[in-house]
């Protein structure tokens, strides 16, 4: 199974907060499955910790890369397909950030794995 982890299932999962469904812990987990996280994740997180909403969010920062290897989770970068599919995605949804994982989700095949219902209105295949 192919996977994009949301940010915030992505920062749950790095600090192992309860608000991770075991079901999704396991699914991350689980040999064989691929786990990619977006650059719109790294943006997003780098955007609240400048802004400090993210104040926790340090170390990750400094060390993305890093943490993402420790995992063994895959990069997923934003391509110019991406970003029309992006910006051209129907409705009143304007978070930038979840508008860009439905685009890359819908693009490349991918499950997301988040808690956000509001994905489900653009037909992306969500498991929560």
């Amino acid at each position: 199974m192919r996977l994009l982890l949301d940010t915030h299932t992505l920062l749950w999962w790095l600090s192992d907060a309860a608000a991770l469904p075991v079901s999704c812990r396991k699914l991350i987990a689980q040999p064989g499955n691929s786990v990619f996280v977006s650059a719109a994740s790294a943006w997003e997180i780098a955007t609240k910790f400048r802004l400090g909403q993210l104040s926790s969010a340090s170390e990750l920062v400094q060390d993305f890369a890093g943490y993402l290897d420790r995992d063994s989770f895959l990069s997923l970068p934003v391509s110019y397909e991406h970003g029309i599919r992006a910006g051209m995605l129907p409705g009143p949804h304007k978070d930038p950030f979840d508008r860009m994982l439905i685009a890359q989700a819908e693009i490349e095949k991918l499950f997301i794995v988040s808690n956000e219902k509001v994905f489900d209105q653009y037909g992306v295949r969500r498991v929560w």
